[in-house]
């Protein structure tokens, strides 16, 4: 087996009223104002064709096969004012 290293960095236009909120250890998640958290992560997607439609499994033991393979992951929000 080798290691595969994916880092992802999104830059999102989010409503002025969404807040940056931790859990009970420590993660952090972002508040949304209709009382729901969300937590931005990897989807594998998948296709038989890559210059085709790309979408994420309802095979949930595929799933669960690919994100057993992750050890270890770090998410950071911060909120940039121009």
């Amino acid at each position: 087996m080798k290691k595969l290293n994916v880092t992802i960095q999104l830059e999102m236009s989010v409503p002025d009223d969404w807040e940056i909120a931790q859990t009970s250890e420590g993660t952090p998640v972002l508040k949304l104002p209709n009382g729901q958290f969300m937590d931005v992560a990897i989807e594998p997607l998948f296709t038989a064709d890559p210059e085709d439609t790309w979408s994420s499994t309802e095979d949930e033991d595929v799933l669960n096969d690919i994100l057993d393979m992750v050890e270890s992951e770090a998410v950071a929000y911060e909120f940039v004012t121009h």
